[in-house]
Protein backbone atom coordinates (compact mmCIF):
# COMPACT_ATOMS: atom_id res chain seq x y z
CA UNK A 1 0.00 0.00 0.00
CA UNK A 2 2.55 2.76 1.12
CA UNK A 3 4.53 1.44 -2.81
CA UNK A 4 1.40 2.59 -4.23
CA UNK A 5 0.66 5.68 -2.44
CA UNK A 6 5.02 6.07 -3.26
CA UNK A 7 3.72 6.12 -6.81
CA UNK A 8 0.61 8.18 -7.03
CA UNK A 9 2.73 10.70 -5.22
CA UNK A 10 5.58 11.10 -7.42
CA UNK A 11 3.33 10.67 -10.37
CA UNK A 12 0.77 13.90 -9.28
CA UNK A 13 4.20 15.87 -8.33
CA UNK A 14 5.96 14.70 -12.00
CA UNK A 15 2.63 16.24 -13.63
CA UNK A 16 2.54 19.33 -11.51
CA UNK A 17 6.45 19.94 -12.81
CA UNK A 18 5.20 19.05 -16.00
CA UNK A 19 2.57 21.89 -16.20
CA UNK A 20 4.75 24.77 -14.10
CA UNK A 21 7.34 24.17 -16.76
CA UNK A 22 5.04 24.37 -19.96
CA UNK A 23 3.83 27.22 -18.25
CA UNK A 24 7.17 28.79 -17.42
CA UNK A 25 8.14 28.22 -21.48
CA UNK A 26 5.31 29.74 -22.82
CA UNK A 27 5.64 33.04 -21.22
CA UNK A 28 9.63 33.00 -21.86
CA UNK A 29 8.53 32.86 -25.33
CA UNK A 30 5.84 35.55 -25.03
CA UNK A 31 8.45 37.95 -23.65
CA UNK A 32 10.74 36.79 -26.33
CA UNK A 33 8.47 37.72 -28.56
CA UNK A 34 7.70 40.91 -27.08
CA UNK A 35 11.61 41.73 -27.26
CA UNK A 36 11.90 40.85 -30.64
CA UNK A 37 8.61 43.06 -31.60
CA UNK A 38 10.38 46.58 -29.93
CA UNK A 39 13.27 45.84 -32.33
CA UNK A 40 11.60 45.78 -35.00
CA UNK A 41 11.06 49.18 -36.77
CA UNK A 42 8.26 47.74 -38.36
CA UNK A 43 6.36 47.19 -35.40
CA UNK A 44 8.40 48.92 -32.97
CA UNK A 45 7.29 52.10 -30.70
CA UNK A 46 10.25 53.16 -29.97
CA UNK A 47 12.76 55.68 -31.91
CA UNK A 48 15.02 54.47 -33.61
CA UNK A 49 17.59 55.85 -31.00
CA UNK A 50 15.65 53.67 -28.42
CA UNK A 51 15.53 50.66 -30.71
CA UNK A 52 19.47 50.70 -30.13
CA UNK A 53 19.25 51.15 -26.39
CA UNK A 54 16.76 48.53 -25.86
CA UNK A 55 17.90 45.39 -24.13
CA UNK A 56 14.83 44.11 -23.24
CA UNK A 57 11.87 44.75 -20.85
CA UNK A 58 12.02 44.58 -17.27
CA UNK A 59 9.81 41.57 -16.60
CA UNK A 60 8.45 40.34 -12.94
CA UNK A 61 9.33 37.16 -12.57
CA UNK A 62 6.64 34.52 -13.17
CA UNK A 63 4.27 33.51 -10.77
CA UNK A 64 1.81 30.85 -11.68
CA UNK A 65 -0.65 32.80 -8.92
CA UNK A 66 -1.08 35.42 -11.51
CA UNK A 67 -2.27 32.72 -13.94
CA UNK A 68 -6.28 32.02 -13.73
CA UNK A 69 -8.82 30.04 -14.90
CA UNK A 70 -11.62 32.35 -15.00
CA UNK A 71 -15.98 31.79 -15.54
CA UNK A 72 -16.93 33.77 -18.70
CA UNK A 73 -20.33 35.19 -19.15
CA UNK A 74 -21.13 36.64 -22.24
CA UNK A 75 -23.47 39.78 -22.47
CA UNK A 76 -25.78 39.40 -24.93
CA UNK A 77 -26.86 41.74 -27.19
CA UNK A 78 -24.59 44.55 -26.01
CA UNK A 79 -24.35 48.36 -26.82
CA UNK A 80 -21.21 50.06 -29.04
CA UNK A 81 -19.56 53.09 -27.14
CA UNK A 82 -16.58 55.13 -27.87
CA UNK A 83 -13.99 53.53 -25.76
CA UNK A 84 -11.40 56.96 -24.54
CA UNK A 85 -8.08 57.32 -25.55
CA UNK A 86 -5.19 59.30 -24.84
CA UNK A 87 -5.79 61.24 -28.08
CA UNK A 88 -9.07 62.54 -29.65
CA UNK A 89 -9.52 59.14 -31.06
CA UNK A 90 -12.12 57.18 -30.26
CA UNK A 91 -12.88 53.93 -31.51
CA UNK A 92 -15.79 51.69 -31.10
CA UNK A 93 -16.08 48.59 -28.66
CA UNK A 94 -18.54 46.52 -27.31
CA UNK A 95 -18.35 44.86 -23.99
CA UNK A 96 -18.17 41.39 -25.22
CA UNK A 97 -17.87 39.42 -21.99
CA UNK A 98 -17.49 39.37 -18.37
CA UNK A 99 -15.06 37.24 -16.63
CA UNK A 100 -14.82 36.28 -12.70
CA UNK A 101 -12.15 34.50 -11.34
CA UNK A 102 -10.34 34.52 -7.68
CA UNK A 103 -6.59 35.33 -6.59
CA UNK A 104 -4.66 34.13 -3.01
CA UNK A 105 -9.02 32.98 -2.28
CA UNK A 106 -10.44 36.52 -2.94
CA UNK A 107 -13.03 37.04 -5.97
CA UNK A 108 -12.69 39.39 -8.62
CA UNK A 109 -14.33 40.56 -11.88
CA UNK A 110 -13.35 42.20 -14.84
CA UNK A 111 -14.88 43.15 -18.34
CA UNK A 112 -13.64 42.03 -21.92
CA UNK A 113 -14.28 44.28 -24.70
CA UNK A 114 -14.06 43.68 -28.70
CA UNK A 115 -13.32 45.99 -31.04
CA UNK A 116 -15.63 46.74 -33.91
CA UNK A 117 -12.41 47.26 -36.26
CA UNK A 118 -10.52 44.47 -35.79
CA UNK A 119 -13.33 42.02 -35.75
CA UNK A 120 -13.85 42.87 -39.58
CA UNK A 121 -10.60 41.16 -40.47
CA UNK A 122 -9.80 37.39 -41.04
CA UNK A 123 -6.75 37.78 -38.61
CA UNK A 124 -8.45 39.49 -35.65
CA UNK A 125 -11.99 38.42 -36.29
CA UNK A 126 -11.59 36.44 -32.35
CA UNK A 127 -9.73 38.49 -30.82
CA UNK A 128 -10.92 40.24 -27.65
CA UNK A 129 -9.19 42.80 -25.71
CA UNK A 130 -8.72 43.12 -21.74
CA UNK A 131 -7.42 46.47 -20.62
CA UNK A 132 -6.91 46.98 -16.70
CA UNK A 133 -5.01 49.18 -14.27
CA UNK A 134 -4.44 47.89 -10.37
CA UNK A 135 -2.46 49.14 -7.60
CA UNK A 136 0.57 48.76 -9.13
CA UNK A 137 0.54 51.89 -11.76
CA UNK A 138 2.59 54.79 -11.60
CA UNK A 139 5.22 52.49 -8.98
CA UNK A 140 6.50 50.00 -10.74
CA UNK A 141 4.04 49.14 -13.92
CA UNK A 142 2.97 52.10 -16.60
CA UNK A 143 0.48 54.55 -14.67
CA UNK A 144 -1.94 54.06 -17.23
CA UNK A 145 -2.26 50.48 -17.03
CA UNK A 146 -1.86 47.71 -19.21
CA UNK A 147 -3.59 45.12 -22.15
CA UNK A 148 -3.84 41.67 -22.35
CA UNK A 149 -4.71 39.99 -25.55
CA UNK A 150 -7.02 37.27 -25.87
CA UNK A 151 -9.41 35.08 -28.27
CA UNK A 152 -13.05 34.37 -27.70
CA UNK A 153 -13.38 30.89 -25.98
CA UNK A 154 -15.04 28.05 -26.93
CA UNK A 155 -16.57 27.56 -23.49
CA UNK A 156 -18.06 29.35 -20.13
CA UNK A 157 -14.32 29.05 -19.08
CA UNK A 158 -11.26 31.34 -19.52
CA UNK A 159 -8.00 31.24 -18.95
CA UNK A 160 -6.29 34.59 -17.78
CA UNK A 161 -2.81 35.02 -17.67
CA UNK A 162 -1.23 38.12 -16.08
CA UNK A 163 2.36 37.12 -16.68
CA UNK A 164 1.48 38.41 -20.11
CA UNK A 165 0.07 41.59 -19.31
CA UNK A 166 2.24 44.05 -21.53
CA UNK A 167 2.37 48.21 -21.56
CA UNK A 168 0.34 50.52 -24.04
CA UNK A 169 2.52 51.93 -26.60
CA UNK A 170 1.68 55.20 -24.85
CA UNK A 171 4.40 54.14 -22.46
CA UNK A 172 7.21 54.39 -24.35
CA UNK A 173 6.32 57.77 -26.53
CA UNK A 174 4.05 60.76 -26.75
CA UNK A 175 2.09 60.50 -30.17
CA UNK A 176 0.52 56.77 -29.57
CA UNK A 177 -3.37 56.68 -29.59
CA UNK A 178 -3.44 54.18 -26.71
CA UNK A 179 -7.15 52.92 -25.33
CA UNK A 180 -7.65 53.85 -22.04
CA UNK A 181 -8.54 51.13 -19.49
CA UNK A 182 -12.32 51.91 -18.09
CA UNK A 183 -12.76 52.26 -14.17
CA UNK A 184 -14.92 49.10 -14.18
CA UNK A 185 -11.64 47.23 -14.86
CA UNK A 186 -9.59 48.57 -11.75
CA UNK A 187 -8.36 45.70 -9.68
CA UNK A 188 -7.85 46.75 -6.34
CA UNK A 189 -4.42 44.43 -5.72
CA UNK A 190 -1.41 44.42 -7.38
CA UNK A 191 -0.89 42.30 -10.32
CA UNK A 192 2.89 41.96 -9.89
CA UNK A 193 3.16 40.11 -13.30
CA UNK A 194 3.79 40.50 -16.20
CA UNK A 195 5.84 43.83 -18.18
CA UNK A 196 6.70 46.56 -15.86
CA UNK A 197 7.50 50.38 -16.15
CA UNK A 198 9.75 50.94 -18.93
CA UNK A 199 13.23 51.67 -17.78
CA UNK A 200 14.70 55.36 -18.13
Amino acid sequence: MKTIIAILFLLTNSIVFAQDHSHINEIKEFQKELNTEFKNPDKSPLSKKERKRFTGHDFYPIKETFRVEAKFTRILDPLPFQMKTTTNRAPTYEKYGEIFFEIEEKPYKLTIYQSHRLRKTEEFKDYLFLPFTDQTNGKETYGGGRYIDLKIPDSDKIVIDFNKAYNPYCAYNNYSSCPIPPKENDLQLKIEAGVKAVKK
